[in-house]
């Protein structure tokens, strides 16, 4: 392999909700399980692969998934048992390499280019981690291994799941050419008749199309749907150590129209992102909120605190805040949800004049943070558990 080409993995959690449900049951192995609320308004946070052959998803209602798989059996979600893992999972990961940059719970990018001449090449470093994630973890994850991310992210959804696999860049384009443009990065439900009536329906059909004929027809940011289907990415994995923000989003499958729904699926989006800021040392200015509607149109709605903080329910007080604020100008359905922080300040002395219920916050966060790291997600959870949602 060329010493300067890049190797980056992409690893993914095989139906990763409903795959902890199965680890922590045995009774449950082998049979089509459903993560979520069974009440009216109940939605489906994760299907395992046995529910998923009867065309159930995340995001279906749960009422909806039970008709087309009567025999499923549902289970509430146990986000403090995911995160528990979670945090184990990416554990894993940054013994390969410190270049690790989480998506979400369940997945994440790895920049293994400087760990190849003490570890070896990417296909042994990705067995490496699914045999480590098998056996410490007890589940499996799917990896795809790629000169770039966006590459490797493809890759590693293409035999789901307990998938390896891997392209090189001689050929990439090649490769490429037949799969389907549905899989572009950026080109969804919406936009995808357009490109259809214009003749692209792969990847190979893209690469013969003329960038600035793409921007005339589909606007500016096209172009770069050119390079993507050459396999061109320089996009860096960048660890949430040097990071300019740290966030998590998670997209549905279907729309959601049941606020107190995404609110739940937001808060364990705060919660997750408030435990890796503290992680990373660094407490937020800014917090935002991400909102993508069910016709593909996306907002984002941000506020400057008027102190940096790491603190999860001042974090969550003001996503909430935002979150309600736009649902009440013009609430609609929403299918995706997200939430980051950015603004960093990595100083984290103490102020002298920090008020006292700040004070009690940040020791409840490190108790829980130490819990959870010694324990396992299990051992305590927040009054307000996630209830539904993946992040």
């Amino acid at each position: 392999m060329n010493e300067t080409q890049r190797t980056i993995l992409h690893c993914d959690l095989d139906a990763f909700f409903a795959s902890v449900e199965q680890l922590d049951d045995p009774e449950l192995r082998g049979r089509p399980v459903l993560v979520g609320g069974t009440g009216a308004r109940g939605v489906v946070a994760a299907a395992s692969y046995e529910a998923r052959v009867f065309g159930c998803r995340s995001a279906m209602p749960t009422a909806r998934a039970l008709r087309l798989c009567p025999d499923a059996i549902c289970v509430p979600g146990r986000g403090a048992r995911y995160s528990e893992l979670s945090r184990r999972f990416m554990a894993i990961l940054e013994s390969f390499s410190p270049l690790v940059q989480p998506l979400s719970l369940d997945e994440a990018f790895v920049d293994v280019t400087g760990s190849r001449r003490l570890l070896g090449e990417g296909r042994v470093i990705a067995e490496e981690i699914r045999r480590r994630t098998r056996e410490e973890l007890g589940l499996v994850v799917s990896i795809g291994v790629a000169p770039n991310k966006f590459v490797a992210k493809i890759a590693s959804d293409l035999e789901k799941p307990d998938a390896l696999v891997i392209f090189e860049e001689a050929g990439l384009a090649s490769r490429l050419a037949s799969l389907p443009i549905e899989r572009m990065w950026g080109i969804g439900p919406r936009s995808l008749p357009r490109f259809h009536a214009a003749g692209i329906r792969s990847f190979g059909d893209l690469q013969q199309v003329d960038p600035d004929r793409l921007a005339s027809r589909f606007g500016e940011s096209s172009r770069r749907f050119h390079d993507l289907s050459h396999g061109r990415d320089d996009r860096s994995v960048v660890s949430e150590r040097t990071a300019k923000s740290i966030g998590q989003e998670r997209t549905f499958a279907e729309n959601i129209a049941d606020r107190d729904s995404i609110e739940s699926i937001l808060l364990g989006e705060v919660e997750q992102v408030s435990e890796r800021l503290r992680r990373s040392g660094a407490r937020a200015r800014t917090v935002t909120v991400k909102i993508r509607f069910g016709d593909f149109e996306t907002i984002s709605r941000s506020r400057t605190l008027p102190e940096p903080t790491d603190l999860t329910m001042r974090l969550w007080e003001h996503a909430r805040d935002l979150f309600r604020e736009w649902a009440r100008s013009g609430f609609q359905s929403v299918r995706l949800i997200g939430c980051s922080v950015s603004g960093f300040d990595r100083d984290t002395q103490e102020s002298l004049f920090e008020d006292p219920e700040a004070r009690r916050a940040g020791r409840v966060d490190a108790v829980t943070d130490a819990i959870h790291a010694r324990f396992g997600g299990r051992s305590i959870s927040r009054a307000r558990a996630v209830r539904r949602g993946e992040r």
